[in-house]
């Protein structure tokens, strides 16, 4: 089998969007697709198993405040993976996690940083398992005003 890791271009943008779509329903392709044309997502790369798109990884340099930060260099963060279902558990995401944090040292960052929410015990297990170390677990709050 034959895997590589490559940019997003505008010509497999469609897939990424789909890909995003599985993992954020609640955001359309279209609406992943605008944000892309929009310059949005600039970082984002595409996992290939003999020719077929069936993973994403979207990456960014943080400068601001990021948990377990400390000094003046920039971090790296994972800001989503996806691998479709039927090819989890092949070493396909931790791969992609190796492919960020050379990402992330090529671009002078002290650390890779990422996050998931409280509830998503798979994807806690999962950071767990490929290096990331727990840094702090915070609840947010928010009051509307106005109306």
């Amino acid at each position: 089998m034959s895997a590589s890791i490559v940019p997003m271009t505008s010509e497999n943008a469609p897939i990424w969007a789909a890909l995003c779509n599985a993992l954020w329903p609640h955001n359309s392709e279209e609406e992943m697709l605008a944000a892309f044309a929009n310059g949005e997502y600039d970082s984002e790369y595409l996992y290939a198993l003999d020719g077929a798109y069936i993973a994403f990884v979207s990456l960014a340099v943080r400068n601001d405040y990021v948990e377990g930060k400390e000094g003046i260099k920039p971090v790296g963060y994972l800001e989503a993976i996806y691998v479709k279902p039927e090819y989890r558990r092949q070493g396909i995401a931790k791969a992609l996690v190796t492919f960020a944090r050379e990402w992330s040292l090529a671009r002078g960052c002290s650390m890779l940083a990422s996050d998931c929410e409280l509830e998503n015990k798979e994807s806690r297990l999962f950071h767990n398992k490929v290096g990331f170390n727990e840094e702090s677990i915070n609840v947010h709050f928010k009051m509307t005003l106005g109306e």
